[in-house]
């Protein structure tokens, strides 16, 4: 009996998780907190808004995350060998089909609320970002040349997705233009997101290798890999620090540096040459960990700054 067959007999709850687990819900934050933090840097953040911007977001992820599923299976870049979660397409689970589908559907709803967001706004600009931004979702393992593998490019997509795009926009349908503030937090949750990728991609550096996929890790080597991962997750915690001291970001924004003790583990982890393939596993999750707390911190700073009087609110260094 295959495992499709079996896929076909599971019970709702079952399929549910299935699903659940398909969307990698461990990562979900690394679209969800830069929008937090563009509505938070704006200084005049609206719910409806945000909530569309959060739809879009998460939807682009997701569905990004399940077409990946969906090529890499197809193509055979996920195999048995394979040290990461399980995978819909390549483990049987679930037919090609319906996760490519699912994909789709992830996608179409991040473009509906997208265009509402826009019209409602009038940010046309957005409709640029956003088409680029739903190709990129699709084309990183998918079409005649995955980007995925190309090295550089997909780090720095993640950069700018992740990283600018989600928190310069988020910001933006606010109304309110978009402030020095919102530049800083997505160049700092930027690097954070980056450090994600490349926790992911440290992990599968040898299947990664085998399947001639030469993501940035992979042309790096696993040495220069490492210092790349730890030199990420310091930037990412410093950059708030820069803003303050620059007075591009309020005092309060040196709350982030609560997250600092989250650096120890994922630096230890990578600074550990013998720890390799499934030895480097938990270091996506804390990586992720880290990720979310700094996000947090700093949204909530900005927050408060924007609601405390002006002179509390932005006071500076020097």
């Amino acid at each position: 009996m295959t495992s499709t067959t079996l896929a076909g007999r599971r019970g709702p709850g079952e399929a549910a998780r299935l699903w659940l687990a398909g969307a990698r819900p461990r990562t979900l934050g690394v679209g969800a907190v830069p929008v937090l933090l563009g509505a938070a840097a704006s200084g005049h953040p609206k719910a409806l808004p945000t909530a569309g911007a959060l739809v879009v977001a998460v939807g682009v992820q997701v569905g990004a995350n399940l077409a990946n599923d969906y090529f890499d299976g197809r193509r055979g870049v996920d195999t048995a060998a394979r040290v990461g979660p399980r995978r819909l397409t390549a483990s049987g689970l679930v037919r090609p089909g319906a996760v490519l589908a699912a994909a789709l559907a992830c996608l179409a709803v991040a473009a509906v609320v997208g265009l509402w967001l826009v019209l409602a706004t009038g940010q046309l600009w957005l409709l640029v970002a956003g088409g680029i931004a739903l190709a990129a979702a699709l084309l990183y393992t998918g079409g005649p040349r995955p980007y995925a593998a190309t090295g550089v490019v997909a780090d720095l997509a993640v950069f700018a997705f992740f990283g600018l795009m989600a928190t310069l926009a988020t910001a933006a349908v606010q109304g309110h233009g978009i402030p020095a503030a919102a530049w800083w937090a997505a160049v700092a949750i930027g690097f954070l997101a980056v450090a994600v990728l490349v926790a992911n991609n440290l992990r599968d550096l040898a299947t990664d290798r085998d399947a001639g996929r030469h993501t940035l890790v992979v042309r790096l080597g696993d040495g220069r890999a490492r210092t790349f991962y730890a030199a990420l997750l310091v930037a990412g915690v410093i950059t708030p620090v820069l803003g303050v001291l620059l007075g591009q970001l309020p005092l309060l924004a040196l709350v982030a540096l609560l997250a600092v003790p989250l650096l120890v583990s994922p630096l230890q982890i990578a600074a550990d040459h013998d720890r390799e393939g499934r030895a480097l596993v938990p270091l996506l999750p804390l990586t992720v960990r880290l990720h979310l707390a700094l996000g947090g911190l700093l949204a909530a700073a900005l927050l408060a700054a924007a609601l405390l009087p002006q002179h509390v609110g932005t006071a500076h260094l020097w």
